[in-house]
């Protein structure tokens, strides 16, 4: 037990992250069967597409209290989406890539808890005054978009623990369960998992993005595009379409054109590995098989007791 099991219905002190065309109602749901907090990522999804993974999680789940929906805080249909989720009966929901302040109190208002991912401890310091519930503090190892900072994980978290009251979850870096167990050394109350989720079974990322997870190495990917919005991507062609952009002095509107429209969708859900935007994690290099999210949470549990057990038995 943590403060994160306290304040959310978690059997485990763990975040299947809402990860964009990777996390939809299955996996979500099969995370919540598992006892942790099952997260469908709603960047991508127009309304109508929300409500059919929410209503599908919540078919496939006997703990429905257990799922949340995660909204980067960049598009005129947010509020639409959490009116449409809170409708449905969601009452947990993570909140990032804007200001905490935008809708944690109208949230709270519905009687929502919020969780806000910062990448810094001057944000986490925001999300505090704001009255946000739990912060999620994502080293810049963290697949997707990330901060400008760099900051690491095992930098981050106790910073952020030292300068907030509230509790911390540690996101960025983490695939087992000594990942798991360091965090909690470093005072954080739980961990958000990304790139471990989506080689598992119940994920919707394309098997050849699953396949480049299982075959990553240590320098398989790379934070880019900081004159736009960071993010960590798979080297593949268009990685190095970008890198030769960066290196020659591209500004950020030049960036943007290459980037166009749907990359990240033709990469992830659809597994075009060439000119797809493909967002991983460092520790991708880590993941070696294809779980069922049960299974997974199963080890992970396992795991961390173990190398808690190992760090007691050193001391």
């Amino acid at each position: 037990m943590t403060s994160l099991t306290k304040i959310l219905p978690l059997k485990y002190p763990i975040i299947q992250a809402g990860m964009v065309y990777v996390s939809g109602g299955k996996l979500a749901a099969a995370a919540a069967e598992a006892g942790i907090l099952g997260v469908i990522g709603a960047g991508s999804m127009n309304l109508e597409l929300l409500e059919y993974h929410i209503k599908k999680a919540i078919s496939l789940t006997s703990h429905p209290e257990r799922l949340a929906i995660n909204v980067p805080l960049l598009y005129a249909k947010n509020r639409d989406q959490f009116e449409l989720a809170i409708k449905l009966g969601i009452r947990i929901f993570i909140t990032s890539a804007g200001h905490p302040k935008l809708y944690t109190s109208w949230l709270k208002e519905q009687g929502c808890t919020v969780l806000h991912v910062i990448s810094g401890p001057e944000l986490a310091l925001k999300c505090q005054e704001a009255g946000v519930d739990i912060i999620i503090a994502e080293g810049f190892e963290a697949g997707g978009h990330n901060g400008r900072d760099e900051i690491t994980t095992m930098v981050l978290i106790p910073l952020v623990v030292d300068a907030v009251k509230i509790p911390v979850v540690a996101a960025g870096g983490i695939a087992d369960g000594r990942g798991i167990a360091a965090a909690l050394a470093l005072g954080a109350q739980g961990v958000q998992i990304g790139t471990r989720f989506v080689a598992t079974l119940e994920s919707s990322a394309h098997d050849h993005f699953k396949n480049a997870v299982l075959n990553a190495h240590s320098n398989s990917t790379m934070l880019m595009m900081k004159k736009y919005v960071p993010v960590r991507l798979l080297k593949n062609k268009f990685y190095e379409d970008v890198k030769k952009l960066e290196d020659s002095g591209a500004s950020s509107e030049e960036l943007i054109k290459l980037l166009g429209h749907g990359r990240a969708k033709a990469g992830m859900l659809e597994g075009d590995m060439t000119e797809g935007e493909i967002e991983m994690g460092q520790v991708a290099a880590l993941v070696k098989d294809n779980l069922s999210t049960k299974e997974l949470v199963e080890r992970l549990v396992l795991e961390t007791r173990h190398s808690i057990q190992e760090l007691h038995s050193a001391f």
